[in-house]
Parts: structure tokens; sequence; C-alpha cells
């Protein structure tokens, strides 16, 4: 993360002369880029894991929201299949 990266303020950067990246997805580029120290917190990272991981103990593997996984009609329902044959979550 940059040390210019801003959410909170006008394209979410602090360098005023700073383009604006319009395509988030694609490469980029900017003249002004430095990595900020702070970008990474391992401490922070591991409690967000244990977290999870608590989390998975307690609730296990939900169904996606909408998804009961136990539709008959979806059986029927070659874009359901298809769906749940592709979905990557």
């Amino acid at each position: 993360m940059c040390q210019f990266y801003d959410p909170q303020v006008a394209e979410a950067c602090r360098e005023d002369d700073a383009e604006e990246v319009k395509d988030k997805q694609k490469a980029n580029f900017c003249d002004y880029f430095k990595p900020s120290s702070g970008a990474f917190d391992a401490q922070g990272a591991a409690a967000a894991d244990k977290a999870k991981s608590e989390l998975d103990a307690l609730f296990g593997d939900a169904p996606a929201a909408g998804d009961t996984g136990n539709d008959p009609a979806a059986e029927d329902d070659p874009l359901a299949a298809a769906r749940k044959l592709f979905d990557e979550s």
C-alpha cells in the first residue's frame, strides 16, 4: 500500500499531482508511489486468521447465501447445476 493512499480523500490519494487510477483491476503506474511501512501488520493478520479459524470451528462450512443445497428443483435446472459445478467459493 502506498503511503499517500487515503480512502477518505478525493481519488483516494493525498498526493495532489498524482493522476487518478480509473481501472484498478489492470496494471498501473504512479510516479509518486512509496510503500507504506505499516502496510502489512503481521500481528493483525495473525489475529484475523485466529478469528477466522474460530468461526470455522464454530459454524463449519456454511452454504453460500441463498444456497440451501437441498433444492430438488435445482437438480432439474441446468443453469443451477452449472453454477453449482463451477462455484469457486
